[in-house]
C-alpha cells in the first residue's frame, strides 16, 4: 500500500467517525433540549400537570391571557381556541376549550405540544386538565372540544399583562414514521 492509499484511508476513516458522531449527536439533541427547557423555562415550554393547592386569587390584578392554535403544516386537522383571549385573575382556575376536527377519511392520532410567551410566564402558567396531556384520536371526520383547566401563578412578574398560550397539533403517525 502507498503512502497516498493510506493517507486516504486515514481522511476516510476520521470523515466517518465524525460522520457517526454528527449522528448520534442529533439524535440526543431532542431529549438534550428537553431538559435543557424544563430547567431553564426558555422556549415557554410548559411542564406537565400541575398540582394546584388552594391559592388565594389576586382579585386587584389581572392578566390577559391569549389563546392561539395552529396545525403541522402536514396535519389535515381543523383546530382552533372555543376563545381568542380572556382576562384572568393570577390564583383563580379558568376553563376554556379547543375545537379540533379531523377532516381525512381515515383515523389520526394528533399530539399538541403547548408554548408560552413570554418565556418568563412559562413557569407560572399551571394546567391541571389539558387535552396536550396525552395523544388524541380521532376518528375520520370526527371533531370534538378539548378541555383546558388552568392558573396563572400570582408568583408571574407585575410587569407580565399578557400572556399567549399557543398550541401546535403533530400527526403522532408521522412523527413516529
Amino acid at each position: 500500500m502507498t503512502s497516498g492509499t493510506r493517507s486516504h484511508l486515514k481522511v476516510l476513516k476520521r470523515l466517518l467517525l465524525v460522520a457517526v458522531g454528527m449522528f448520534g449527536f442529533g439524535f440526543a439533541m431532542v431529549p438534550l433540549y428537553d431538559v435543557f427547557c424544563d430547567l431553564t423555562g426558555l422556549n415557554g415550554k410548559t411542564g406537565g400537570r400541575a398540582a394546584v393547592a388552594s391559592i388565594e386569587p389576586q382579585l386587584d390584578r389581572t392578566v390577559m391571557v391569549e389563546f392561539i392554535a395552529s396545525v403541522n403544516q402536514s396535519m389535515p386537522w381543523d383546530f382552533q381556541p372555543k376563545v381568542i383571549r380572556m382576562e384572568v385573575h393570577p390564583g383563580q382556575m379558568y376553563r376554556t376549550s379547543y375545537y379540533a376536527r379531523n377532516r381525512t377519511d381515515h383515523a389520526m392520532v394528533g399530539q399538541a405540544i403547548p408554548s408560552v410567551a413570554p418565556g418568563v410566564a412559562a413557569p407560572h402558567f399551571k394546567k391541571t386538565e389539558c387535552f396536550c396531556f396525552t395523544e388524541q384520536e380521532f376518528a375520520a371526520g370526527e371533531g370534538r372540544d378539548m378541555p383546558l383547566l388552568f392558573m396563572v401563578d400570582p408568583e408571574l412578574p407585575d410587569d407580565v399583562g399578557v400572556v399567549t398560550l399557543s398550541y401546535t397539533f403533530f400527526d403522532k403517525q408521522k412523527a413516529i414514521n
